[in-house]
């Protein structure tokens, strides 16, 4: 592997898609991301969950909305993700 191949390139961001479990705070929801993974000695394919804070200037999104969200700058010390986009209510 060469060290180009491990730099960081400007402007690629992760997203991730979930479920919106929580919008009490002000432009602040809380995302719930499902994946699927083998375990690590059992190999069977066990589902995991992670809770993401992320931003929501407008307050489009409710609890129950599919969401799309994408990695920025921290606002915070736990939000460090924002909302691109409700896919579906």
């Amino acid at each position: 592997m060469s060290d180009s191949e491990n730099q960081k390139q400007p402007g690629l961001q992760k997203t991730r898609v979930g479920v919106v479990t929580s919008d009490g705070m002000t432009k602040t929801i809380v995302v719930e991301v499902m994946r699927r993974v083998p375990h690590p000695r059992f190999k069977k394919i066990v589902k995991k969950t992670s809770k993401f804070f992320a931003h929501d200037e407008e307050g489009q999104a409710k609890v129950g909305d599919r969401v799309l969200i994408g990695e920025t700058k921290p606002r915070s010390k736990k939000k460090c993700w924002e909302l691109k986009e409700v896919l579906s209510h």
